[in-house]
C-alpha cells in the first residue's frame, strides 16, 4: 500500500523528465569516448544527445513520432561524421515508450529498419563481416529486444492493473446492489408483516369495540366477552410490534417466535367472536420450512381479516393440505343468499366494501370501511416470493382467496 502511495505522488512529467536526462547523458557519455567517426565531437554532437533526451517530455502524446524522429536523428548523426555510439543506445528509449503505449509493430519496424541499415552501410564501408554480424550484431539485437518487451511488459502490467480495479469496482457495485435488494426485501416483509398484524388487530377491536357499545347496560357478559378479547388481541398486537422493532435493532438475530399455522386459534377466535362459523383444517404431512408457514399464516390471516371486515356471510373455511412438495392454502367466504333483485355480498378481499346490515346473524356488523389496497396484493407477494402462486376472486356467493406455496426453493 505505501508503494502505491508513492508510486501515485510521482507525476508523469517527473518519470518523463528523469528519463530524457538519462538518454541525455549516457549519449554524452557514449559520444565523449570518440571512438570511429571522421571528426572528433562537437557543441552540436552533444546538442543533439540533449535534443534526443528531450524527446522524451512527449513520448507518451506522440510515441511514434518520437520513434521516428529519433531513428532519422540516429541516421542524420552518423552521416554527419561523428563518433560511433552504437544502434540500441540512442533509440531504445523511443522503442521503450511506443512499446509502452501499445504501438509494438511501429517499434519492431523501427528496430529492424534501424539494424538493416546500419548493417548493409558498415558492409558498403568495407567494414568487416564477421565483426558487424557476429559480434556487434547480436548485442544490438537483444537489447532494442529487451526494451521493447519491457515496454509491452509494462504496458499489459497496467492494463492488468486497470482491468482488476474495473473488476473489482463492477463486483462492489453489484454487491452493493445486492445489499439494496436484500435490505428492500427486509423492508417490504417487515411492511407486509405489518400490515397483516395491524390491519388484523384493529379490525377485530373496532367491531368488538361495537359490540361491547352495543350491549352495555344490555348485556354485561357480553359486553366484559367483547372487552376481553380487544385486550388480548390488543396484547398480541404489542408483542408483534416489540418483536419487530427488535429485529429492526438487531437485524441479524433471528427472531424469537415464528408464526405458524399451529397459531391460527389466534385467528378464527376473533372471527368467531364476530359472529362467524369458522371450518378450519390443516393437512400437513411433514414439518414446513419457516418461510412457507409464517407466509401461509400471514395469507389466512389477512384473508379473514378481509372477510371480517367487508363479508355480510355467516361462514368461512380454512384449509392448509400438502400436496407432495407444495402446500395449498384456501380461505373461502361462502357469503350470504342475496335477496332477489340485489347484488351479491362481498367477500375477502374483495375490490369494494358492501353495505352493511344493522345485524346479521346475531351480530353487530362493522362500518362500511374501504378495504386497503394492499391486502391482496401483499398476499400475492408473500407467495411470489416463494416461488409460488395466489388467486383471489369471487364466487357464484362469497369469495375465495387459494395460495400454492412450494416446499423447496426456487430453481
Amino acid at each position: 500500500m505505501a508503494g502505491q502511495s508513492t508510486q501515485r505522488r510521482v507525476r508523469p512529467w517527473v518519470t518523463d523528465a528523469l528519463l530524457g536526462a538519462g538518454v541525455a547523458g549516457t549519449v554524452s557519455i557514449v559520444i565523449t569516448a570518440n571512438e570511429g567517426g571522421r571528426h572528433g565531437p562537437d557543441q552540436l554532437a552533444y546538442l543533439w544527445a540533449v535534443g534526443l533526451g528531450a524527446l522524451m517530455l512527449v513520448r507518451r502524446r506522440y510515441p511514434v513520432l518520437v520513434l521516428a524522429v529519433s531513428v532519422l536523428g540516429l541516421f542524420a548523426y552518423y552521416a554527419a561524421g561523428y563518433p560511433a555510439i552504437g544502434l540500441a543506445v540512442p533509440v531504445a528509449a523511443a522503442l521503450f515508450s511506443a512499446a509502452e503505449h501499445g504501438r509494438i509493430a511501429a517499434s519492431i519496424v523501427a528496430a529492424v529498419l534501424v539494424v538493416v541499415v546500419s548493417v548493409v552501410f558498415r558492409l558498403a564501408e568495407g567494414q568487416d563481416f564477421s565483426f558487424v554480424v557476429g559480434y556487434e550484431l547480436a548485442g544490438h539485437v537483444l537489447l532494442m529486444g529487451a526494451a521493447i518487451a519491457l515496454g509491452d511488459s509494462l504496458r499489459s502490467r497496467r492494463a492488468a492493473q486497470a482491468d482488476a480495479r474495473r473488476i473489482a469496482e463492477l463486483t462492489e457495485a453489484r454487491y452493493r446492489q445486492e445489499a439494496q435488494a436484500r435490505l428492500r426485501d427486509e423492508r417490504m416483509a417487515i411492511a407486509r408483516d405489518l400490515h397483516d398484524s395491524l390491519g388484523h388487530t384493529t379490525s377485530v377491536i373496532a367491531l368488538h369495540a361495537d359490540v361491547a357499545r352495543e350491549a352495555l347496560g344490555r348485556d354485561e357478559t357480553a359486553a366484559r366477552s367483547a372487552l376481553e378479547l380487544i385486550r388480548s388481541t390488543a396484547r398480541r398486537s404489542m408483542d408483534d410490534l416489540r418483536r419487530t422493532v427488535a429485529l429492526l435493532r438487531s437485524p441479524g438475530d433471528p427472531p424469537r417466535t415464528v408464526v405458524s399455522l399451529a397459531n391460527l386459534d389466534a385467528v378464527t377466535r376473533a372471527a368467531s367472536a364476530a359472529g362467524f362459523d369458522v371450518d378450519v383444517r390443516v393437512v400437513v404431512d411433514t414439518p414446513l420450512p419457516a418461510p412457507v408457514e409464517a407466509a401461509a399464516f400471514r395469507i389466512v390471516q389477512e384473508a379473514v381479516t378481509n372477510v371480517v371486515r367487508h363479508s355480510a356471510g355467516s361462514r368461512v373455511q380454512i384449509r392448509a393440505e400438502q400436496h407432495g412438495d407444495q402446500l395449498t392454502v384456501t380461505v373461502t367466504d361462502t357469503g350470504s343468499d342475496p335477496a332477489p333483485g340485489t347484488e351479491p355480498t362481498r367477500g375477502a378481499g374483495s375490490a369494494e366494501p358492501p353495505t352493511y346490515p344493522e345485524a346479521a346473524n346475531g351480530r353487530v356488523e362493522p362500518p362500511a370501511t374501504a378495504r386497503s389496497a394492499h391486502g391482496i396484493a401483499g398476499m400475492r407477494e408473500r407467495a411470489e416470493s416463494l416461488g409460488g402462486t395466489l388467486t383471489a376472486g369471487h364466487r357464484q356467493t362469497g369469495f375465495e382467496v387459494r395460495a400454492v406455496l412450494p416446499l423447496r426453493e426456487p430453481t
